[in-house]
């Protein structure tokens, strides 16, 4: 995975709470195990009409949110069902940060596993960011993950937190099995001292 260490883009704001995955990515996209390609599929029930033809209204479509690399969302994202399609999704249109009050457990653990810091804020620091995120071209956050702090255009700022381990694995760019190889050498010296006295194993 990519390194995340400090993050600015433009921040959307998607205000709807109960945001479930299947709604980030509707069902007809599941037959692929490739995390490419899925960007075009992202909230394609609210971005595209029955036409196909693009909503003006929905965010993402709207101009100064098109290259949008932060999202700021409603109470409860990522529920429903679990599918990590949802998380390759976001990443492959371009957003690498959530920043809502609370996420279902599946999409969050998802999330840290393929590269995205979500991030966990209170209520009214949440309408800050919101207030933030309606500026259009202007709605420029930093996400700086070393200080745990979110930077606002007018030089604001929001504290988060986040598990030292999960940190870490973001800061270094690794998944879980990332985690594991780097401790090859005691996994090695394990083996050899195995080998050496059961080996009959």
């Amino acid at each position: 995975m990519d390194k995340f260490t400090t993050l600015t883009g433009v921040a959307a704001p998607l205000e709807i709470m109960n945001v479930d995955t299947d709604m980030i990515i509707p069902k007809q996209y599941l037959k692929t195990i490739k995390r490419t390609g899925l960007g075009a599929g992202l909230f394609s029930e609210m971005r595209f009409n029955d036409d196909g033809s693009e909503n003006p209204d929905f965010v993402l479509n709207k101009p100064a949110y098109r290259q949008a690399k932060i999202l700021v969302a409603g109470d409860n994202f990522g529920c429903g069902s679990s599918r990590e399609h949802a998380p390759w999704a976001l990443l492959d249109f371009g957003i690498r940060c959530v920043i809502s009050t609370s996420f279902a457990d599946i999409f969050y653990n998802n999330c840290f596993n393929n590269g995205i810091l979500p991030i966990v804020v209170s209520e009214s620091d949440l309408e800050k960011l919101f207030d933030d995120a309606r500026r259009g071209a202007n709605a420029t956050l930093t996400v700086d993950l070393e200080a745990q702090e979110i930077h606002g255009p007018d030089g604001g700022s929001v504290k988060f937190d986040i598990d030292p381990a999960r940190k870490n694995k973001l800061l270094k760019g690794l998944d879980d099995i990332g985690v594991t190889m780097e401790k090859t050498p005691s996994i090695s010296s394990f083996e050899q001292k195995t080998a050496a006295t059961r080996p009959w194993i």
